[in-house]
């Protein structure tokens, strides 16, 4: 009986879809067949978000003790502490029964300042964590062949587990080529063709997560966050932090959507999320009214602002107008003192994984 009733539905519709398109093939032409893209797989149009004004790079009004703030801030300094305490811990252990420690190196070049301070903030990481580190550093105008002698000794050194290349590059590197120099089992950045396609398959497992994205995911497992079944929505599709973070976030089974400088409505796709998770790049691009009530918010961004009030002469703000979204969010991650903490606990972590796994080491 059920079979019949299928058939006649079908048939049904059947008939009923060639009459219409009869109808529709007298009264209309049909249009021309339009050729594809030379490449189907990426138009490769860069990312470039309209610039924010200037008054809204002004600090927030600080908000009277009568206001509500009923967001929680997710402390990522305390929760990076507390992994890396776990990680010297089995660092020691591993001394204790193999007299061997892992080793990171990094590669630096050019002087940015900021890029000096985030190599000097992992060396430091390093050292606290027992963990041997190795930098060399290169002039800006350096030509590419000497920055890939300098990862062909790292990647020699069987001393050394974790490679990193301190990004950005000079533009007139090949950043592309330069990362897939650097060895599979040491790429602790996680930036690899091969480590990133098994992040993004199901059924495989990278040998390493990219550091940031991998921060991002622990700071809300860890404040208590559900994610299974939530709307997410990631700010921002770069290959360090955007694409990774979504491809960690349909692992734990949210359903995720991306913003990026195209999307023609980010506030309207943004204020449904459940988890926001942004890191476009610009500063307070994420205001209260992008957020829905009770959302959780995971700010990246990282920008800094000139104000001689502040230590060294600047303050940092990230994508996200912080004192905004404490009167909306459930929760919400400072900058600074968010992800950054996070980046390098997660970094010392999968240095770790890599010397466990080149010693054989459980």
């Amino acid at each position: 009986m059920m079979r019949n009733v299928a058939v006649a539905w079908k048939n049904s519709k059947k008939n009923a879809c060639s009459s219409a398109f009869q109808g529709i093939r007298k009264t209309t032409t049909v249009p021309p067949i339009l050729k594809s893209p030379p490449s189907l797989l990426s138009l490769d149009l860069p990312d470039v978000w309209f610039p924010i004004a200037s008054h809204q790079l002004q600090p927030p009004p600080k908000s009277s003790s009568n206001e509500r703030q009923g967001a929680v801030v997710i402390d990522g300094k305390f929760i990076a502490q507390e992994i890396r305490s776990l990680i010297a811990s089995q660092v020691s252990r591993m001394k204790e029964c193999i007299g061997k420690i892992p080793g990171l190196a990094v590669v630096l070049v050019g002087q940015r300042r900021d890029s000096q301070t985030y190599v000097r903030n992992k060396m430091k990481a390093c050292e606290e964590a027992g963990i041997k580190s190795l930098i060399t550093q290169l002039p800006c105008d350096c030509n590419e062949a000497a920055v890939l002698d300098a990862l062909s000794t790292f990647n020699q050194d069987p001393s050394i587990h974790g490679i990193l290349v301190q990004l950005p590059l000079p533009q007139h590197l090949d950043e592309e080529k330069i990362l897939n120099a650097v060895n599979l089992e040491k790429d602790v950045d996680g930036f690899h063709p091969l480590n990133m396609g098994n992040l993004a398959m199901r059924g495989r497992e990278p040998l390493f997560i990219p550091c940031t994205p991998k921060g991002c995911i622990e700071l809300l497992l860890r404040s208590g966050v559900e994610i299974v079944g939530k709307n997410a929505v990631v700010i921002g599709r770069s290959n360090i932090v955007g694409l990774p973070t979504s491809l960690l976030l349909q692992r734990h089974h949210a359903t995720v959507s991306i913003v990026h400088a195209f999307t023609p409505n980010p506030e309207q796709v943004t204020s449904e999320a459940d988890i926001v998770v942004t890191a476009s790049g610009v500063p307070n691009l994420v205001r209260g009214n992008w957020l829905k009530p009770g959302a959780v918010v995971v700010d990246v961004g990282t920008f800094p602002v000139e104000d001689p009030n502040f230590d060294h002469g600047y303050r940092l703000i990230g994508d996200v107008c912080y004192e905004e979204a404490l009167q909306v969010a459930s929760a919400v991650t400072p900058v600074p003192g968010g992800v950054g903490p996070m980046t390098i606990a997660m970094l010392l972590s999968n240095t770790l994984d890599a010397a466990k796994r080149a010693y054989h080491f459980t």
